[in-house]
């Protein structure tokens, strides 16, 4: 395993780094100052220093670096670095048109977008001129069983019909949202992972009903937003369905792969700038006569802080080197060790710096309460840990199977 960095890579590193001090961390208070939410969504508005930051970054050739077919063409153990360091502020993956749904939403038109739908969306969103939802967990089933999915996708002529309710659509709520994934059940009688279609829709469409805003730790995380949609009778042209009918669950496995090294690194990279944040303040405050990082257990808090995020990035590595090098289906037990580890890792780091800063560490003056619900989200979101466990475990016992020689 080679994890070392390309030439294009180190010279991404160097120039990233750059901008986000330059630009994208003395922007987060404007960026703030600017923000008009509130609990009407519909009067939700982009700050205007976030299209400024992404005129910058797109001119500076810092954009789209997630996709390797069609933006800065790195592979995963590349783009991972890059990850990291914009997941040092809560604003720096829209600012290079590398944020979720859209990356993921992107990824999808790019591997399996018929050339009506590249040059009718997916164009305009690598552009950053629009952004989307992906419209998948619903609120009546246990989603993380995907099975479960109630919703529809029915062909009725030369149309295809949509019918049910989805929640939890994160980036809904944006001002700029023109387009939504929607994943339904179209042939109940398949085998179970061949049942389910996904569509494009505009989010215009007749039928297409955005129910609220779904709050996240008491915040409606504006301008972005996290929507509970109805679809009820929604047409569209056959052209709306992405890769065929029956290709849903294909679809998702080749979306949420990739997803999961960014948000993983991402969360590294917040814990990162966690520990950072720790260790100032543990050198910095006094009590008792001596600085906290001297007082009882606070040099064990940092040393297993440094040691658990090394051991996250090593394995999340590990995992996009596998991506790169066998598929996403080879490497999908890392995958799920990643998807549980790094969010806990960054999670436990992100409250001992919270702990650390006492009653400041509660408060707006510094950002570890942004960062923790971010990581505190990622447990839940795109697979609870529970079913990721579940898969490395099925995984192993079918390796271990094999290497007894029993029947699995």
């Amino acid at each position: 395993m080679n994890f070392a960095h390309s030439d294009t890579a180190t010279k991404l590193i160097a120039r990233l780094q750059s901008f986000m001090q330059e630009h994208v961390i003395p922007a987060e208070k404007i960026y703030a100052a600017q923000l008009r939410g509130g609990a009407d969504w519909t009067q939700w508005q982009q700050p205007s220093v976030m299209e400024e930051l992404k005129a910058k970054a797109r001119a500076a050739g810092l954009w789209n670096l997630f996709l390797p077919e069609d933006g800065a063409r790195l592979s995963n153990v590349d783009y991972a670095p890059l990850a990291e360091i914009t997941g040092r502020s809560m604003i720096a993956p829209e600012v290079f048109n590398c944020n979720a749904p859209d990356t993921g939403n992107m990824e999808v038109l790019v591997k399996y977008g018929s050339e009506e739908q590249k040059q009718r969306w997916l164009k305009p969103l690598m552009a950053g001129e629009i952004r989307s939802a992906f419209c998948m967990t619903e609120p009546e089933v246990a989603s993380s069983d995907a099975t479960n999915m109630q919703a529809t996708a029915m062909l009725d002529g030369d149309e295809v019909v949509l019918n049910g309710r989805k929640w939890w659509s994160s980036g809904i709520g944006h001002p700029n949202c023109k387009v939504l994934i929607f994943m339904g059940l179209s042939d109940t009688s398949a085998d179970k992972h061949q049942q389910h279609s996904m569509i494009l829709v505009p989010l215009d469409t007749p039928g297409v009903k955005i129910e609220r805003m779904l709050p996240v730790f008491h915040t409606l995380d504006e301008p972005y937003g996290h929507g509970e949609v109805s679809f009820t009778n929604v047409r569209l042209p056959l052209s709306s369905i992405i890769g065929g009918l029956g290709r849903g669950f294909e679809i998702a496995q080749g979306r949420l792969g990739p997803g999961r090294i960014h948000h993983c690194m991402r969360a590294i990279g917040a814990a990162e700038f966690a520990l950072e944040l720790l260790c100032e303040r543990a050198m910095n405050r006094i009590a008792f006569g001596k600085p906290l990082a001297k007082l009882g257990g606070n040099a064990d808090i940092i040393a297993n802080a440094r040691m658990a995020i090394e051991q996250a990035r090593l394995l999340t590595l590990k995992a996009a080197w596998m991506m790169d090098t066998v598929g996403v289906k080879g490497a999908m037990s890392e995958i799920s060790q990643i998807k549980v580890i790094a969010p806990n890792v960054a999670t436990q780091v992100i409250d001992a710096a919270m702990q650390m800063h006492g009653g400041a560490g509660l408060s707006d003056d510094f950002p570890l309460t942004a960062l923790y619900a971010y990581a505190r989200v990622l447990r839940i979101a795109d697979g609870p840990d529970e079913v990721h466990r579940g898969l490395i475990a099925k995984l192993e016992l079918k390796q271990q199977a094999k290497r007894l020689g029993i029947s699995s």
